[in-house]
């Protein structure tokens, strides 16, 4: 379970022998020049919800890439009015056995809205689980107890949770959420890409130590390996 974090909080994850890409905002963010769209390889594109920083580059990777679109029904019916066929809808609550493991749909406690106004479907995040390995991507959710239940159905080897603050959690809310879903590591993402959500990052792992838990912040760029 290979991660490979793009800015933001669009990152990939090597899981089942496939490729699967989170939340395309690459081309838009300054931090990630040195990222480049043709380089980015995916065969599934999983959508939290409709805000551009998290799908602005969605569309060209989607035909760039051929990858299935799997998202809310709201955000795959507006992607297939731009002419994207292969894909996926999926509601909170609902899971869906793929070649690569089985993703479940969990709710997250924020907005979700295109850039041309459009409803985005209820916001989201995804826990993806084979049966040995399982990882878990908040979305831009706020703190909420439901996370717990993701801690009594999954073992949990990595969480992936916005940290920023001010839109999402910050990080005294996603150490807490870390403890709620039993996440045996955890990478920050969602934060310094905009004036509001600039962080601390030591202050920002001080709040995860308290709580014994390692938070991980790859720069742009880097992947993590999980065993």
């Amino acid at each position: 379970m290979k991660f490979s974090y793009y800015g933001h909080s669009c990152f990939s994850m090597e899981f089942g022998g496939a490729q699967l890409l989170f939340d395309p905002f690459i081309s838009p963010n300054p931090l990630a020049s040195a990222i480049s769209l043709k380089q980015i390889k995916a065969d599934y594109i999983l959508i939290s919800h409709a805000h551009e920083d998290h799908t602005a580059d969605a569309l060209s990777l989607l035909k760039q890439t051929g990858a299935l679109l799997i998202s809310n029904y709201e955000i795959v019916t507006w992607f297939q009015k731009q002419g994207i066929k292969k894909v996926h809808g999926m509601n909170i609550g609902g899971s869906f056995e793929f070649p690569f493991g089985r993703v479940k749909m969990v709710g997250a406690i924020h907005s979700s809205s295109f850039a041309d106004g459009s409803y985005g479907g209820n916001p989201a995040g995804f826990v993806v689980d084979d049966g040995r390995k399982a990882f878990y991507y908040a979305g831009d959710s706020a703190l909420t107890l439901d996370m717990r239940l993701i801690a009594d159905q999954h073992e949990l080897d990595v969480a992936i949770l916005p940290i920023g603050d001010n839109f999402t959690m910050g990080p005294d809310d996603a150490a807490l959420a870390a403890t709620y879903c039993g996440a045996g590591h955890v990478v920050g993402v969602h934060y310094d890409t905009f004036p509001h959500i600039v962080i601390d990052q030591k202050s920002a792992r001080e709040a995860f130590e308290v709580m014994d838990i390692e938070l991980l912040l790859p720069a742009i760029g880097e992947s993590i390996t999980f065993d």
